[in-house]
């Protein structure tokens, strides 16, 4: 995929512009470590940026390894199965940054992110500012286990909504500085060129919740079923349904971990009218069913979770 050029970003900006970007901080914090940050599996229903300050460490993706480096910040975005590495001495700060399932739509899912860019002073000063802003909602363990689940997800969520407006202000200002710099290479994840594919996929995302109908999709376009189908398949490379049932599992995967809804429940907000059929479809892409995934989400065992069973400093992440 290309970097995109400024008409492709216009064009793109026109329908998922960054007002529609709404970032909560769940925690912000600086860590210390020594050989102990080792965790493994972890897959999260927020992003997470780093900073390291100085020393060493890995982060294992499913097909590659990212060696993390004094004065650069790493993005990792949400629900990307990954571990960490560490041997020695090792220094960082970290922000996990939520966006709200039910949005229309979510910003940061729409891109491809670089995973590293250099960083300098700047970035270290107002990654500083952040922590000194929320001293608060820095990690009481390292422990992914004990703060990526259900309940203290829900609780972070409260403890920032019930922060001052002006301190709310600043700190999304500040996450704005702190992802912008990886949006000078950043890549769109679909460039629709096609003003008629970029309405059927504003509609889509906003009727994600409904029982969609292509037919209704293409009539609002004021063309056939079939043409739609193809000129949708030519913009995006994938037909209709895919992209609609794609969309409705990822609204599915990120509600099964955010709150306690029966299942069933769940598979109503994302539109399906059969729970049989949104049980099948949600396996067959995600290998999982609905209450296996919140079952692993929720609860790694201790010898999926880590490889150190000695934590040394309990406070940081």
């Amino acid at each position: 995929m290309n970097i995109i050029t400024i008409f492709e970003f216009i064009l793109y900006a026109m329908e998922f512009n960054i007002d529609n970007f709404h970032p909560f901080v769940l925690n912000v914090g600086l860590a210390l470590h020594n050989a102990d940050w080792n965790w493994k599996n972890v897959s999260s229903p927020f992003a997470r940026l780093y900073y390291v300050i100085e020393g060493t460490a890995k982060v294992i993706l499913p097909d590659h390894t990212v060696q993390l480096r004094e004065g650069h910040m790493y993005f990792i975005p949400a629900f990307t199965t990954h571990s960490y590495e560490c041997t020695s001495s090792f220094a960082h700060y970290y922000a996990h940054i939520y966006e709200d399932p039910q949005a229309k739509s979510l910003f940061l899912e729409d891109w491809i992110l670089p995973e590293e860019i250099q960083a300098g002073s700047l970035e270290r000063s107002i990654f500083q500012e952040l922590y000194s802003l929320n001293p608060t909602m820095k990690l009481s363990k390292s422990d992914p286990t004990t703060y990526d689940n259900s309940s203290t997800l829900a609780s972070n969520l409260l403890k920032n909504k019930q922060r001052p407006l002006y301190n709310k202000m600043i700190s999304r200002g500040i996450v704005y500085q702190l992802l912008a710099p990886f949006f000078r290479t950043a890549h769109i994840k679909s460039v629709v060129t096609d003003d008629r594919i970029r309405k059927a996929i504003t509609y889509i995302r906003n009727h994600i919740s409904d029982d969609l109908c292509i037919d209704k999709v293409a009539e609002t376009l004021c063309v056939s079923k079939n043409y739609f189908i193809r000129i949708f398949k030519k913009e995006t490379g994938t037909t209709p349904a895919n992209f609609i049932i794609q969309r409705k599992i990822e609204k599915a995967q990120l509600l099964l971990v955010t709150n306690d809804l029966p299942v069933k429940q769940t598979s109503y907000l994302v539109g399906f009218e059969d729970f049989s059929y949104f049980n099948r479809v949600f396996k067959k892409i995600t290998g999982m069913t609905p209450n296996e995934y919140r079952r692993k989400a929720k609860s790694q065992s201790a010898t999926d979770g880590k490889y150190n069973p000695h934590e040394k400093n309990p406070n940081l992440e």
